[in-house]
């Protein structure tokens, strides 16, 4: 039997200069929260970043050269563990964000943004917010700027640590760190909200504008419900049969998938029609296809 191949459509240069675009503006912001916030104020949060500015604090490297070092090393350590489109994809964040620190540390060294007297909690959420959107634009475009990225999947490999475990564990390592240089539980604790305020804030970026919504209806006015699900929230319908066990009837069973912001209007258009009719909700953080995000 002749083998057939299927050619896999690649991606256009035309996407790829987006994504190009959209992960040096992530990284961009990365590194305005990086430098403008995080050094001058002496925070430490996990990942190469933070080993990085533990490095600067205790002998005035360059934090760049750190960052840039350091990924270096984790990717000859790592390289045979690592997926030739992740190795690439890395060495391209790793040299941008590694460029712009180098560029914005002396910058903002020397035209501070900072008002002095300000509130250094106030300087940790904006360093956070500024950090974990930067990174959250990144990771949507299908980019890295390896840092532990890189150790955590070395330790999912070789220990077996799911990679939500093996990320905390390296960052609380990093993070608790700086009491040898520092003596202060106060600048652990800073670093702590720190990393929650990016956590938050880049699943926010990744998740918050795909998170949609699946609700399953069964109503005996189902025909009416879908109908008007389709031509005033402009969504489509799906029916499935279905038997109720302890009536032993036959049943329809509508499956319908909205934006998080229609679904009030599913509510009330149910309401209208079937008070009584069975809903169930629950939200999914994407649906791709028509009519709602592509497949990146």
């Amino acid at each position: 039997m002749e083998k057939t191949t299927v050619k896999l459509p690649g991606k256009s240069l035309k996407s790829n200069a987006k994504d190009m675009f959209f992960i040096t503006f992530g990284i961009f912001l990365y590194a305005i929260g990086y430098c403008a916030y995080t050094l001058p104020e002496k925070l430490v949060m996990g990942g190469v970043a933070g080993a990085s500015a533990l490095i600067y604090y205790a002998t005035n490297i360059p934090a760049g050269t750190s960052v840039l070092a350091l990924n270096i090393l984790m990717l000859v350590i790592a390289m045979s563990a690592l997926t030739k489109q992740f190795f690439w994809r890395t060495i391209v964040g790793v040299g941008i964000l590694s460029f712009m620190i180098s560029v914005l540390q002396p910058f903002f060294a020397t035209f501070p943004i900072m008002t002095p007297g300000e509130d250094k909690f106030m300087h940790v959420l904006i360093a956070g917010v500024l950090c974990g959107a930067g990174l959250g634009i990144v990771f949507s475009h299908n980019g890295s700027t390896g840092g532990t990225d890189i150790l955590t999947m070395l330790l999912n490999k070789y220990f077996r640590l799911s990679f939500g475990r093996a990320m905390q564990f390296v960052d609380c390592i990093i993070i608790s760190s700086s009491y040898i240089l520092f003596h202060s539980m106060e600048t652990i604790i800073y670093g702590i909200v720190f990393t929650i305020t990016a956590t938050v804030t880049c699943d926010y970026i990744v998740n918050g504008t795909r998170q949609t919504v699946q609700f399953l209806i069964i109503s005996k006015k189902h025909k009416e419900i879908a109908d008007v699900i389709n031509h005033r929230v402009h969504r489509g319908v799906t029916v499935v049969d279905g038997k109720g066990w302890y009536s032993q009837n036959d049943v329809k069973m509508l499956i319908v998938l909205t934006r998080k912001y229609e679904s009030q209007d599913v509510f009330n258009l149910i309401n209208e029609i079937d008070p009584d009719a069975l809903v169930s909700q629950t939200f999914c953080h994407g649906v791709f296809g028509e009519g709602f995000d592509k497949i990146k």
